[in-house]
């Protein structure tokens, strides 16, 4: 599959199949995600790559960023929520936490560290694509929170950008339009 045909045809599965990829295609996917271009050659990212009882671990800082601020009587009464939230990450038998630990190089700009993060995920979904895996970005409010953070250890300057779920598809995801290249392109000749 050339670039163009992974970058049209790629699509976010959101549901693939329990069967664990081989460890060598995961390689692979995050083998790509480090040819990301990044400015300075700070090569920024942080990858976490959980299986197993990992996910369960995961699966239980969500739950309790979810409950925080609950007293009692609200928790038992949304308890059948609160146990959604921690069995999301066993949705996929791999999934791959994206951080960034930018520099602290003053000439370096953190959006630009935070973009090459993204290219690098982009890389590593196209890659999942073009291997025949199913990927799918997720991120959300609890990405960012403190608890998320203190799971995966970041410092105070480090970032969790999202998640990564990956695994064989067990669904084939509608394509769906695109705006116009028009409506979103201005050609300056002057």
């Amino acid at each position: 599959m050339d670039v163009s045909e992974a970058i049209r045809t790629r699509r976010s599965v959101g549901k693939v199949s329990a069967e664990m990829p081989d460890k060598r295609l995961i390689d692979k996917v995050l083998e790509a995600a480090r040819w990301a271009p990044n400015h300075h050659m700070t090569q920024p990212w942080q990858f976490y790559v959980l299986v197993g009882d990992a996910r369960q671990r995961l699966g239980s800082v969500l739950q309790e960023i979810k409950a925080e601020g609950m007293n009692e009587k609200e928790r038992a009464q949304a308890w059948d929520q609160l146990e959604r939230v921690k069995e999301k990450p066993l949705r996929a038998p791999v999934i791959i936490a994206v951080g960034v630990s930018p520099s602290k190089d003053p000439k370096v700009e953190e959006i630009e560290e935070i973009s090459a993060v993204a290219a690098g995920v982009q890389n590593a979904l196209l890659t999942a694509h073009s291997l025949g895996l199913g990927a799918i970005w997720r991120t959300g409010k609890p990405t960012y929170h403190p608890k998320m953070k203190a799971f995966f250890g970041l410092d105070a300057r480090d970032t969790l950008l999202g998640f990564i779920y990956l695994g064989y598809p067990a669904m084939v995801p509608r394509e769906r339009d695109r705006l116009p290249m028009e409506e979103r392109v201005e050609w300056w000749d002057h």
